[in-house]
């Protein structure tokens, strides 16, 4: 009737790599992008950037296939303190095949817990990762 829900591991690698990127230093916007190896059923890294803006970190995902992202954010505070977020972002596109979909929806909560994010957000078109999205979405933790 249904098909059962796939949940990928999560590299050892990539694990670690998040759990440093976590405590990292800089204070410049960046970004981690993870993709499902469908063949391993493994969570991996597929790039990292620095300095990066949500504009330009829209570019980079594809449009007609889900993405996992973790983006360390720079955000100005109205009261103009400084926080540097660390946002989960679903990115699952609108006419993604359903069998990815599937893959990444049943992995995602998994990789969540692993890197122990809160702040988690899902996008259901790339276009709409901009900065006014994520300062709005971010605007509920105060």
């Amino acid at each position: 009737m249904s098909e059962s829900l796939v949940v990928c591991e999560v590299d050892e690698d990539l694990v670690k790599k998040l759990r440093d990127f976590r405590f990292r230093k800089e204070t410049n916007n960046a970004a981690i992008i993870m993709k499902i190896d469908k063949d391993k059923q493994l969570v991996i890294l597929e790039e990292e950037y620095e300095d990066i803006s949500p504009e330009d970190l829209k570019n980079e995902l594809p449009e007609r296939q889900p993405r996992f992202l973790v983006y360390s954010y720079k955000y100005q505070h109205d009261d103009g303190r400084v926080s540097y977020p660390l946002c989960f972002i679903f990115s699952s596109p609108v006419g993604c095949k359903p069998e990815q979909q599937m893959m990444y929806a049943g992995s995602k909560n998994k990789l969540v817990q692993t890197v122990e994010l809160t702040k988690v957000f899902e996008i259901r078109n790339t276009e709409d990762l901009t900065e006014e999205w994520l300062r709005e979405k971010l605007g509920f933790f105060r």
